[in-house]
């Protein structure tokens, strides 16, 4: 496979278009500091509308002037997807209070109610079926996940988190691993179901597979069940 820059932080579909509010970046310094944020998505359009991400604390002001262009408010939004727990990803889900949060294996609705779900099990979670579903990605963290975004203008677009830093990462993810033969798992297998990555450090970018190449399932065992909205068990 091969791949190249988007060129454009948007990729419009039917319900659902997806937009990058916010381009994660990741900057070592030569004292050893790392000054990092990570990237923002909203997924709107359909019965869900979706934030990806939150960045860090520090941006909450930018993170709400950019829904608020959008025309979104932080109620509007139904279902925040937290990639993993790390602070620059996480560090805004307070202000989304109504909507359910994913966060990793964890899926919490309203006052701390846990809701059971498959996601360890590797059964993907599903918020509009046949179109956007979290899946578990693990690798940079072992409870890690990513939302894929079926059916846009571009085919398949997964929003991978910190699975991928960004286009050309070879030299970063793995010592930022805490697993890395895990990642490297997931990270072949999203390669091979994405059309478009969007990684939690960088601009989102296309994929190119040589012709063959197959569609993988996310269930135990290659069985392609699924984890319904409600946290029940569903066919794939």
């Amino acid at each position: 496979f091969r791949t190249s820059p988007l060129g454009t932080r948007e990729v419009p579909g039917v319900p659902y278009t997806l937009r990058v509010l916010q381009e994660g970046y990741s900057r070592p310094h030569p004292d050893g500091t790392l000054r990092a944020d990570g990237t923002v998505t909203l997924v709107a359009g359909g019965p869900v509308t979706a934030l990806v991400d939150t960045g860090g604390p520090w941006g909450q002001r930018r993170l709400l002037g950019h829904l608020a262009e959008l025309g979104v408010s932080p109620r509007d939004v139904t279902h925040v997807v937290c990639t993993h727990g790390h602070s620059d990803h996480v560090g805004n889900v307070n202000l989304f209070p109504e909507a359910t949060l994913v966060m990793g294996y964890d899926v919490c609705r309203g006052a701390g109610c846990y809701v059971p779900n498959g996601l360890a099990k590797g059964w993907p979670y599903v918020l509009d079926a046949g179109r956007l579903e979290v899946v578990a990605t693990p690798g940079h963290t072992l409870a890690h996940v990513s939302l894929v975004v079926k059916g846009t203008s571009l085919g398949t677009v997964v929003v991978a988190g910190d699975l991928f830093e960004a286009e050309e990462d070879e030299e970063q993810w793995r010592a930022l691993s805490e697993d890395p033969e895990k990642q490297e798992r997931s990270r072949r297998r999203v390669v091979a179901m994405a059309d478009v990555i969007v990684p939690g450090h960088g601009p989102p970018f296309r994929v190119f597979r040589e012709r063959g190449d197959g569609q993988v399932s996310w269930g135990e065992e290659g069985e392609e069940d699924v984890t319904t909205g409600d946290g029940s068990k569903g066919p794939g």
